[in-house]
């Protein structure tokens, strides 16, 4: 209808350019459009010759005075649909201005635009550009011009930032109309493949896509440009790099122009192979035509998975992974040996999947790629070790890939440990010779190259450890492996810190090519093992590594500092002794007194390696047969130090270097030989360092005394050298008791001066003005000495150092010091004390906080040795106060300490308090309560240091819950007593986020309750109270444990599993156990119950109390909640409470459970779930069992109504099915046996299915017991009875009845459950949750029983385990399952049949003719819609959707929805549809209401073009980046919606000419809605919103 009045306006019009120019001035947005529309008809129907160049003239007016104006004020530059329709319409007639003036106009806009261009802004103006460069193009001839041209379309390509809608520009409108132009062709190509600076994947993806026409022709009989994008590596490589683009659009695009070149590929059917670009690799993309239908299966087969990769949904990805197998299986030649395709697409799909958010996705992924080179015989290729070391590593990374399945058990490996192995070893014995080292050392550096988790790093570990021996890593190996060992040692879970350094430790010893690493190299590497982690002398491990040493004695790569031999010493004996000597040489430069100790990293070296060499030595003595074993090379190590020792007593002009250095080696030698755990009475190495040591004993301690108190000591540094001197004390006083009792008595010589020294140097009160650094510092020494004494005589109490007179001196000045004495700055007026000063680690505040902490340990040592403080002496008005009086003052003291000293130095504080409290509790219990307020803030603001937190707590949990201050709260019932309650509480909320907080405080208490440490009678009863006491503590344990996170329950496992490598791992052997594990909670207390004596009156009154506070806890649950889900935290609580009950039950007299019994029978009435009840079902069984007169409560169950039984009655026949077992200590079984078959018989009529299948399984049973005891009173029911469990036996078919029945029979807890055999902890911590299908964090396996410690239980307790018939079975085994087609390899012999095959079409048949005319048809047949939404579904290829797709969804159809909410047109891919039976029934005739526009896939982009010039906004329904919300978009009056394909949506070409992307919000899992649906909601939005607008107009 517009055609017709623009040819009638200018037919009446005259004069044409009178015409323009009065339809420009104003130019409105319907002027425009008029415009537009006027220059288009004048371009195509020409004009007379005379007219010609007046109309050049007004359309060059029109162009440079009315459309570039125009197109500057940018489309949104008023906000409205009115200026986007303006500057559309601009847009269109500015291009048929050029049309009509030619090659000048469009060289003039070209100019100015490229200008406008070339001087930034960006914005409108940038775009008004490219608009004006758009309708240029096709009419420029200028090469020149052309080519600057295409630099500004790559340049607006390249722009990162805000230039994405410039490029999005670019692609869509002047690239395809500089892809008609040669030249400017292969200028664009060149500039985005071949170019220094080609633009990122994403862009060059979308030119590509836009240029897609021209490089990859839609017919393949058409000629292109000359250029073949399938014959560029570059073009390849763009392409996979966007199939595994996080950008979805990215990925789309790729997939459309692999789709593109592989339809011309099959349609030409010629020879073709693109080069390669470098290597032996095959070419990335080749075609024949001999091949064709091989190569047309493997690259749908391809594109299938990558598309069906692109949803998030398992269940629907996981059917077509097996389809990877067939690429192989097309991949490879079996000939040759070699790949026919590209190895590198492969690697695509699989980096794809690395990637992905959906993490059972990644982790199928890596399991399949790792299992190829075990089911695969793959050819090489440097590819594969690449992504091996870049995305599957990344992928690695990932912690929670290494979780259990499902059916595994705890403590076993996981699958992708398990293939990691096995794929390591197995590839690397594939790589040549010559790539194995490079590809393993990339490996190992990729490790350290990123922060990885501890859990990760153990598996990498061990599957490099499992590599069989090779050598083939040098010094740059043995590096990169001590700096993964550093890595490991940022992570707290230090179990898995240990095991991952023991892996490290053997992958080197299996690898290293030891000719190519040094002996230094190797001791750097060791050096970085932690002793009390992993390296240890008593481990397997340490042995493993004496064996490598001797074996390849010799063989390592000389260093230049040892490049010597002699003909009898093997070069490790050789390295050591070279390393000793240059270790104690000290440098004349540096022979004076220096003021900086040396590093310890020297010692330690040089120790490890002395014990190293010496277990080496005796290693190679027994493996030679030597009887006696001649330390001849150990000796030559330790003379050199032993002859600097002996002269440290009577040589004052020793190098303090040198003294330090030999010290710190003395030092770490002993604290490293003494790390065994086991025998020292058959280590022949450790008794001969020791026997070499203990000759220079004298003269070490006669120097450490004329250090400490000659007045020495004077800078701050010489602080280090103090505590260096203080550390060694403990270690020779071992030395001596160990070796030669007789060097006691110079240890005591030695105590005795040091004490008496040490306290008159801190009774010294200097009278000078200024305090000076040296005085300060010796007072420091001082009181760090009687530390050390202290400290020596509380851990050695066998060198019966606490007779010795100078323990009363210490008593009384200990007693009567000032506490928390503050030290008071000197003033630096010394030489030298600036240069210490700059160069100390140690801040005054924290010599100060160091010397508090000494006096406190000193205090600690009094208060423990001498329970009441110095009171005989009484000299001063101080010393007579009282004990309550002086202990009061202490504790005011220790508060003060609190406050001021660092929280890492507070544990003697908490020390002293402990023995204090409980004197003050009665007189003093304000300031008891502050001191527990105080103590309880310290503690939980640690809560978040690793490092500190764990002792503190221990020190905090024996101060507040010491026995005494717990009985003397519990006596007085007092605050302070509430006090402890509320600390209670508040441990076990902090258990919940940190993780075995809750363990510490229970074990230590129920270790104090039950094994006092004085062994007395009342000690023990008085201990045991406070158990009645704080049954808190018991009760919440019994209960406790969280519902896991998956990383905590991760951690957990892996630990499990750790631990079940016992000394296999040397790990296991030198980590201290710390029972973090939540399971230890409970374990601790079912131990502390399972110890308890039920005929001690204590212990059972406090069982009995436990067994009610249970029963409360279970009640108040279910009152909580009446229905609760499997797993849930109720379920779980109700399940540990009848666990504990279980427990309890048989320590439990007659008279208490009497009363009790019938809240255990209320309990059955409960709606409860299987592991409770089962758990319900055994404690009455047992009940019953020890006490058959509780028979007729239990028959009074059966009496109440059928709605208050109709949830519970199985719960009591369950009982009757073990009724053999409940009659088993009743003389008179007759009477009981009636009863029970009377009250099942009536069961076996009711109503409900599983109520009857109880009653019979009940009735067979007890009918059992009727026939074996020919109970005659039941004669006359005989054949009733047998017929019917007869009936019930021989039931026929194979109906749900008979299976059920058979269930139910082969259930374990009627088939094979034993209630008194039972009787286990196994069974009700492990075997039952598991049979019940509780999850596996409730399980508690019986190792846990034996690892917990802490509280042992007596070698002849009996219930332990299971038997083995119930322990084997499966929770399958008595559900049998239906078996059919569902074979464990069903997935590998499917057929294409069973994937639903989506591959989308990229192009349809052939354009069809004059759309327009068919449009304007229509719309005149049926009348003009209200609406101007027109509805594009030439995308969809289905006729269903568009009629409807199920009788359900009638009303849903697109043509119908259309139609009935007034749509302009819809537009679909053929006309033919209206014709199909199926689409005219479910339409309904709404094909014959609305205007139905036939446009082909092929033509849309001409389509969509043509809209745009006519004012209309393309929508696209399709998720991007930049996509808007469907509640936030304001749909413009012109729009254009267009639909995607059912399964890919919107194709890659098309999606850069949409002005507006919308998505519709969701809130489930799947990622799309049905194509028909989604484009009724955008209808019935759009409509909507048009309403409302016509409505607020009116």
């Amino acid at each position: 209808m517009e055609v017709v009045l623009a040819d009638a306006l200018l037919a009446r019009g005259g004069d044409p350019c009178a015409l323009l120019r009065a339809v420009c001035a104003p130019l409105s947005a319907e002027r425009a459009e008029a415009l537009r529309l006027l220059l288009q008809r004048l371009a195509e129907g020409g004009s007379p010759a005379g007219e010609a160049e007046a109309l050049r003239r007004a359309a060059w007016e029109v162009a440079l005075d009315r459309c570039r104006p125009l197109l500057r004020g940018g489309e949104a530059a008023a906000g409205c649909g009115e200026r986007l329709r303006l500057a559309r319409a601009a847009r269109g007639a500015l291009r048929h201005c050029v049309q009509l003036c030619g090659a000048p106009l469009a060289a003039r806009l070209a100019r100015d635009a490229l200008a406008e261009l070339a001087a930034g802004g960006g914005g409108a103006g940038a775009e008004a550009a490219v608009e004006a460069l758009v309708a240029a193009a096709p009419w420029l001839e200028e090469p020149g011009l052309v080519a600057r041209c295409v630099a500004a379309a790559l340049e607006l390509v390249r722009e990162e930032g805000d230039g994405e809608a410039a490029a999005a520009l670019v692609a869509g409108r002047l690239l395809p109309a500089l892809g008609g132009n040669g030249a400017a062709l292969r200028g664009v190509w060149e500039g985005l493949l071949g170019g220094e600076e080609p633009p990122r994947a994403g862009r060059a993806l979308l030119a590509l896509s836009a240029l897609s026409d021209a490089l990859l022709p839609r017919d393949p009989q058409e000629p292109g440009a000359g250029l073949d994008a399938r014959l560029c590596p570059r073009f390849w490589r763009v392409v996979q790099e966007g199939l595994t683009e996080r950008d979805g659009l990215c990925r789309k695009r790729a997939r459309y122009l692999l789709k593109r070149a592989l339809d011309l590929s099959s349609g030409q059917r010629a020879e073709l192979r693109c080069p390669t670009d470098g290597g032996d690799e095959s070419s990335l993309f080749w075609w024949s035509a001999e091949k064709n239908e091989k190569l047309l299966q493997f690259w749908e087969t391809y594109i299938l998975i990558m598309e069906t990769l692109e949803g998030n949904q398992i269940h629907v990805i996981k059917p077509v992974l097996p389809k990877l197998n067939s690429l192989y299986e097309h991949a490879i030649s079996g000939e040759k040996g070699c790949w026919l395709f590209h190895p590198s697409w492969h690697m695509c799909i699989y980096k794809r999947m690395f990637e992905s958010e959906n993490k059972t996705l990644m982790k199928e992924g890596i399991l399949h790629f790792l299992e190829l080179y075990e089911t695969k015989h793959l050819p090489n290729s440097l590819g594969f070790s690449e992504f091996v070391i870049g995305p599957l590593m990344d992928a690695l990374s990932e912690s929670s890939l290494y979780s259990r399945t499902p059916g595994q058990l705890v403590g076993a490996c996981p699958p992708l440990g398990m293939r990691l192995q096995k794929f390591l070893a197995t590839y690397l014995t594939l790589l040549p010779e010559e790539e194995k080292g490079s590809f393993l050392l990339k490996f190992i550096q990729k490790m350290t190259s990123r922060h990885w988790c501890a859990v990760p790093i153990l598996f990498l570990s061990m599957a490099l450890a499992y590599i069989p021996a090779c050598k083939v890593l040098g010094a740059e190996g043995l590096h990169a492996l001590r700096d993964v060992l550093q890595c490991t040692m940022i992570t707290h879970q230090v179990l898995l810190r240990g095991a991952a350094q023991c892996y490290l430790l053997q992958t080197a010893m299996h690898l290293t090519e030891v000719e190519k690493v040094s002996l230094p190299e190797v001791s750097s590497f060791l050096l970085s093992l932690r002793p009390e982690e992993s390296l240890r002398r008593d481990t397997m491990l340490w042995t493993e590594l004496c064996s490598w040493l001797q074996v390849n004695d010799r063989c390592f790569r000389k260093s230049v500092a040892s490049d010597y031999e002699h003909q009898k010493t093997s070069s490790l004996c050789q390295y050591v002794q070279s390393l000793v000597g240059e270790y104690l040489k000290t440098p004349a430069s540096e022979a004076g007194d220096s003021c900086l100790m040396p590093d310890w990293f020297e010692a330690k070296l040089v120790a490890t390696m002395i014990v190293l060499a010496a277990d080496v030595e005796r290693m190679r003595n027994k493996h030679s047969g030597k009887g006696n074993i001649e330390w001849i090379e150990p000796e030559t190590f330790l003379n050199p130090l032993l002859d600097v020792l002996m002269k440290l007593g009577s040589n004052a002009y020793i190098p303090t270097l040198k003294t330090d250095k030999s010290l710190q080696l003395l030092l770490k030698l002993l604290q490293t030989c003494s790390l065994k755990c086991s025998n020292t009475q058959d280590d022949e190495v450790l008794f001969f360092v020791w026997k070499s040591l203990m000759t220079p004993v004298e003269s070490i301690l006669e120097f450490v005394l004329r250090r400490l108190t000659a007045n020495e000591l004077s800078t701050i540094d010489d602080l280090d050298r103090c505590d260096l001197y203080l550390a060694l004390i403990p270690e020779i006083v071992n030395l001596c008791l160990q070796v030669s009792w007789k060097k006691v008595a110079s240890i005591k010589n030695f105590i005795l001066s040091l004490t008496n020294a040490s306290i008159r140097n801190l009774q010294d009160r200097s009278c000078e003005e200024e305090l000076k650094l040296k005085e300060q510092i010796k007072k420091v020494a001082s009181m760090a000495s009687l530390r050390a004494v202290c400290e020596t005589m509380d851990q050695k109490p066998e060198a019966c150092l606490g007779s010795l007179p100078s323990m009363d001196a210490l008593k009384r000045f200990i007693s009567f010091s000032q506490f928390n004495e503050v030290l008071k700055k000197p003033s630096y007026i010394e030489e030298k004390s600036s240069l210490c000063e700059e160069t100390t680690s140690q801040g005054w505040g924290k010599i100060v906080a160091r010397y508090v902490h000494d006096q406190w340990i000193c205090l600690r040592f009094i208060l423990n040795s001498f329970p009441i403080p110095a009171q005989e002496y009484e000299e001063t008005s101080e010393m007579s106060l009282s004990t309550a009086e002086k202990s009061r003052k202490i504790l005011q003291s220790a508060l003060e300490a609190l406050a001021i000293l660092p929280s890492d130095q507070v544990l003697p504080v908490f020390d002293c308090m402990k023995v204090l409290v409980p004197k003050l509790l009665d007189t003093s219990e304000s300031l008891c309560i502050e001191a527990f307020d105080l103590s309880w803030k310290i503690v939980s603001s640690l809560s978040n240091t690793q490092l500190i937190f764990w002792s503190n707590l221990k020190a905090f949990v024996q101060f507040i819950f010491d026995t005494e201050v717990l009985a003397v709260a519990a006596s007085a019932k007092g605050q302070a007593y509430t006090k402890i309650k509320e600390i209670i509480f508040k441990l076990i909320d902090m258990s919940t986020t940190k993780t075995g907080v809750f363990n510490v405080v229970l074990s230590h208490c129920c270790r104090s309750w039950i094994f006092p440490a004085v062994d007395e009678r009342s000690a023990l009863a008085n201990a045991f109270l406070n158990a009645g006491n704080y049954w808190e503590l018991i009760t919440e344990a019994c209960v406790f444990g969280t519902v896991f996170r998956r990383d905590q329950r991760l951690t957990q496992d892996v630990h499990a599993f750790v631990e079940n490598l016992g000394e296999k791992c040397a790990a296991n052997v030198v980590t201290e156990s710390r029972n973090r594990d939540d399971h230890y909670v409970r374990v601790c207390a079912i131990k502390f119950l399972c110890l308890l004596d039920g005929s001690n009156i204590l212990h059972r009154t406090f069982m009995e109390d436990i067994f009610i506070k249970l029963l409360d806890k279970d009640e108040l649950v279910s009152r909580s909640r009446t229905r609760y889900y499997a797993n849930s935290l109720q379920h779980r609580i109700k399940n540990r409470v009848w666990q504990t009950l279980l427990v309890l039950l048989p320590k439990l007299d007659q008279n208490f459970l009497c009363g009790t019994l019938d809240r255990v029978f209320q309990a059955g009435f409960g709606n409860n779930q299987a592991s409770v009840k089962y758990c319900i079902e055994w404690i009455v069984i047992l009940s019953l069992h020890k006490y058959p007169q509780f028979l007729n409560k239990f028959w009074d169950c059966f009496s109440y109504d059928e709605e208050k039984l109709k949830t519970s009655i199985c719960t009591f026949l369950s009982v009757l099915s073990h009724f053999d077992i409940v009659l088993q200590n009743t003389s008179e079984k007759k009477p009981a046996l009636k009863k029970a078959l009377i009250v099942v018989l009536q069961w076996c009529f009711n109503h409900n299915f599983s109520v009857r299948l109880y009653a019979l399984v009940a009735l067979k049973k007890i009918w059992g017991m009727c026939r074996i005891l020919h109970m005659e009173e039941f004669e006359a029911l005989t054949p009733v009875i047998e017929s019917s469990l007869q009936q019930v036996e021989n039931m026929h078919g194979t109906g749900n009845a008979r299976r059920n029945w058979q269930r139910i029979q082969d259930h374990f807890f009627f088939a094979t459950f034993h209630p008194l055999e039972d009787y286990s902890l196994e069974t009700i911590f492990y075997t039952l949750p598991r049979l019940s299908e509780l999850a596996e964090d409730e399980w508690i396996p019986l190792p846990k029983f034996d690892r917990f410690t802490d509280v042992p239980l007596p070698p002849a307790f009996q219930w332990y385990r299971s038997r083995t018939e119930l322990r084997d079975l499966k929770p399958s085994d008595w559900s049998q399952q239906d078996m059919g087609s569902n074979s464990p390899d069903a997935d590998s012999r499917m057929e294409w049949t069973d994937v639903q095959k989506k591959i989308i079409p990229w192009k349809n048949s052939t354009p069809s003719l004059d759309l327009e005319m068919v449009f304007q048809d229509r719309a005149a047949k049926l009348g003009k819609s209200n609406s101007r939404l027109i509805v594009v579904a030439s995308l969809i290829d289905k006729p269903t959707n568009l009629g409807e797709i199920t009788l359900t969804l009638l009303f849903e159809g697109l043509c119908r929805t259309s139609e009935i909410f007034g749509a302009s047109a819809l537009v679909v891919g053929s006309l033919h549809y209206i014709h199909d039976k199926q689409f005219q029934h479910l339409s309904v005739s709404a094909e014959q209401w609305l205007p139905l526009v036939e446009v082909k896939p092929s033509q849309l982009v001409d389509y969509l073009q043509q809209k745009k010039t006519e004012g209309y906004t393309i929508i696209g329904v399709e998720q991007t980046a930049k996509s808007f919300d469907l509640t936030e978009y304001c749909f413009p009056e012109k729009s254009l919606l267009l639909l995607g394909n059912e399964h890919e949506g919107i194709p890659a070409n098309l999606i850069h000419h949409l002005d507006v992307c919308v998505e519709i919000p969701q809130q489930g899992i799947i990622r799309s809605l049905n194509v028909h649906v989604s484009g009724a909601l955008l209808i019935w939005e759009y409509t909507r919103q048009q309403v409302i607008k016509h409505n607020q107009q009116k």
